[in-house]
């Protein structure tokens, strides 16, 4: 297990802890798609033309707004580059139903709550290769680079019948950089309270059936004393981050296309375990893939995937470490059918654990079958799914989606579907695991109701997800540890409201989104740990001359600590303002404020955020 101080209290707080894909989406969205234009931080992002936007992470195939029956946002390169400093969690948790929680600045272990289901529930793919920890669960948020990311599409909501294990919560789809026409250069620069900095630069572009797109990056901060106890090191802790990725594509002819894709971050960052050490972690992903994708007929296309990453996690002075490597193989076939879509997919994941004295492996083998229709007013999208694990043996998840459209403006869905998630091989192996141990399992019902017209939308999704076998971390059983172990012991509910919405007055474009609900521990009726009852953002764009505008406000209630509900972490309510001009041609200035009311607060007891923090870039992008 990672270490306990750094990792367990972000990943585990209250509740411890070759080829497939389907189309369908296992929820139903309210808003089938909230995709994010040119803001920063607004929580609630809106498809201002949904017939031009498509997304893939709802079926694994590339699908418009408009046929979607699943609850989905994008955010944009835009959005990303008026971030400031912070990391992916902190984008991640201005988008309705996404919370965080974090030990320090943004190189420390963070969780993300997907409706406020675990960190481990989350599926997440880097250009769809997988990433995950099979030590504490879940990925390492903080060592995915944001800088490089050319978009992210967040699924909210099980997804099992879809993508198999770990996608309880839903699922987030990042997506680099793709080269299109004439050699394009990026440079970009940032200075920051804390003394930090940023610096990335890229080239992408194409030419005779070649695109290719590469980029790096560079973030450093002093930071700030992450703890707040006078048991801790009260030195500063930072952190230094290096990353690049390379994205090459070949199109051999109209029909057949093959791409490469490879993303790499290293980051150091300091944490407080004791009184005088200068505790570091050091965390090394990759995520590589390769893909062959054909189109055979107009009505039959196929993709062919094999995939690899790998989460290597150590600290120092206090010696530990852990690597998971996982690989992929997928083969997706899909066909048009009239009005309908199938597909079938083969798909193989092999997950390999090092934790001394650990070295384990395992694998799942799966066949996923998929049918969609869109019928006038009616949407409909069904999804079967069996995986055989090696260790488990077999698991089927299903789902079933419908939206009907009362009017050109109101559209409604309802869904219902089933997902797992397989123990990690730490829970299973370790001195604080069991062999027996089986996977977490869940039911998800939901109901939406969806309003769009013109430069109105509003949204509202009504859900509940139920979580059988819970694994939690409890105390001394039939594992080899006398400290405690990891159990079946546990059930959980998510439940709760979601409302969305986007209205321009006058020159001002205002966003925001509410929600309202209850993640609870069933087995103790108490309110699960890190995780507030209701929590919102508000945002508002405009642009006054040349300076494009915007200001947010991001509020979230009272949170416990522990799963005993016994240590309260207060509520807060956090202003963020930002502006981005042209100050000359190809020449970007942006400049953030993030808690411009110097707000104290906390994700984790002990754990102190930053306070007002200011952010300038300045980004170099010639017009092609």
């Amino acid at each position: 297990m990672k270490n306990p101080t750094v990792r367990l209290c972000a990943a585990a707080p209250a509740v411890s802890a070759r080829l497939a894909l389907l189309p369908l989406a296992l929820s139903a969205f309210t808003l089938p798609a909230l995709a994010q234009t040119a803001s920063s931080a607004p929580v609630l992002l809106a498809a201002l033309n949904p017939l031009k936007e498509t997304v893939v992470t709802a079926t694994r195939t590339e699908q418009p707004l408009a046929d979607l029956v699943a609850d989905v946002s994008i955010i944009d390169r835009e959005t990303i580059e008026n971030s400031g400093l912070g990391g992916l969690a902190d984008v991640l948790a201005r988008l309705p139903g996404v919370e965080m929680s974090r030990n320090g600045g943004p190189g420390a272990t963070t969780s993300l709550f997907l409706r406020g289901a675990e960190t481990r529930f989350t599926a997440v793919y880097i250009d769809g290769v997988r990433v995950d920890s099979q030590s504490t669960g879940g990925a390492a948020w903080e060592s995915i680079p944001l800088g490089l990311i050319d978009r992210i599409e967040v699924l909210r909501g099980p997804a099992g019948a879809v993508y198999g294990s770990d996608a309880i919560g839903g699922v987030v789809q990042i997506f680099t950089k793709k080269g299109e026409g004439a050699p394009q250069p990026t440079v970009g620069v940032g200075l920051g309270s804390l003394r930090s900095t940023h610096a990335e630069a890229s080239l992408s572009g194409s030419q005779n059936g070649i695109d290719y797109a590469l980029g790096v990056q560079n973030n450093t901060s002093l930071g700030f004393n992450a703890r707040t106890v006078a048991t801790a090191n009260p030195d500063r802790d930072g952190y230094r981050s290096n990353s690049g990725y390379a994205r090459l594509g070949a199109q051999l002819n109209r029909d057949h296309r093959l791409e490469a894709t490879l993303l790499a971050s290293n980051m150091n960052s300091g944490y407080d375990a004791s009184l005088k050490a200068d505790d570091r972690n050091m965390h090394r992903l990759y995520a590589a893939g390769l893909n062959w994708m054909a189109r055979w007929s107009d009505t039959y296309t196929s993709r062919v995937s094999v995939t690899e990453s790998s989460d290597h996690y150590t600290t120092q002075p206090s010696p530990y470490q852990t690597t998971t490597r996982l690989r992929g193989y997928l083969w997706q076939n899909n066909w048009k059918i009239g009005l309908a879509s199938v597909s079938a997919a083969l798909e193989r994941k092999e997950d390999h654990l090092v934790n001394s004295p650990i070295d384990r492996s395992r694998s799942q083998d799966a066949l996923a079958l998929g049918y969609g229709l869109r019928l006038g007013e009616h949407t409909l999208q069904l999804n079967v799914r069996h995986d055989r694990d090696s260790e488990f043996g077999a698991h089927n998840t299903g789902s079933v989606a419908y939206g009907y459209a009362i009017t050109p403006a109101w559209r409604a869905t309802a869904s219902a579907g089933t997902a797992f998630r397989a123990p990690t091989l730490y829970q299973r192996f370790s001195e604080y695991g069991l062999a027996s141990l089986q996977p977490e399992t869940s039911r998800n019902l939901e109901v939406g109701l969806r309003y769009q017209q013109g430069g109105s939308l509003f949204g509202v999704v009504v859900y509940q997800n139920k979580v059988s076998n819970l694994i939690n971390f409890g105390g001394a059983g039939a594992c080899r540890s006398p400290f405690g172990c990891y159990a079946n012991t546990g059930r959980a509910e998510y439940s709760g409201v979601t409302f969305t919405g986007e209205q321009r007055v006058a020159s001002v474009l205002l966003r925001g989104s509410l929600d309202v609900q209850d993640p609870k521990d069933l087995t103790t009726n108490k309110q699960l740990a890190r995780r507030a009852r209701q929590h919102g953002t508000l945002g508002a764009e405009t642009r006054y001359g040349q300076w494009l505008l915007g200001a947010e406000a991001q509020w979230s209630g009272r949170r416990y600590d522990n799963a005993a509900n016994t240590v309260t972490l207060g509520g807060y309510t956090l202003f963020n303002l930002r502006a981005s001009t042209e100050i000359a041609p190809d020449w970007k200035l942006l400049a953030r404020v993030d808690n411009l009311a110097d707000k104290s607060y906390q994700f984790a007891n002990t754990y102190a955020n930053a306070g007002r923090q200011l952010y300038v870039g300045l980004l170099w992008s010639p017009r092609r």
